[in-house]
């Protein structure tokens, strides 16, 4: 599973996940991409079982890449404990992810290899996404 080596602060609070993606949000290696149509948290779990799906798909005649990484730590409290005594302790690792923002990009695949890849892979993810293509600005 992913996971930062090192973070400034071991127990951040929770924020907010207001807006559109301001980075991140065109396809920018590969020749399709999937984007989040919706915000939310992206488990390393999740992204595990995504590449894993993908992968499955792609084999040696394309390349995909992840374009995102848990970099929050999500914690939790015991089962029946009483309140207070602080916050829990670290359980994982999430990736925050509002709508526009490119997760994976895939290359060297037809569009219907590639559709049907990232539909496999939009079935392990807890949020909605569609395929999409990279545009080419400067021909």
């Amino acid at each position: 599973m992913l996971s930062p080596k090192k973070v400034k602060y071991r127990r951040p609070q929770k924020g907010k996940n207001r807006g559109m993606a301001s980075r991140g949000n065109y396809v920018a290696y590969g020749t399709y991409g999937m984007k989040a149509l919706e915000s939310g948290w992206i488990s390393s779990r999740q992204i595990e079982a995504s590449r894993v799906a993908i992968s499955r798909r792609v084999r040696k005649q394309g390349k995909m890449w992840i374009r995102i990484f848990p970099h929050k730590p999500i914690t939790k409290k015991p089962a029946e404990t009483r309140m207070g005594k602080g916050k829990g302790t670290p359980e994982y690792w999430v990736a925050v992810i509002k709508p526009g923002r490119i997760l994976f990009e895939i290359d060297g695949l037809s569009f219907e290899d590639a559709k049907r890849a990232f539909k496999a892979c939009g079935h392990k993810l807890n949020i909605k996404t569609k395929i999409v293509e990279k545009r080419n600005l400067g021909n």
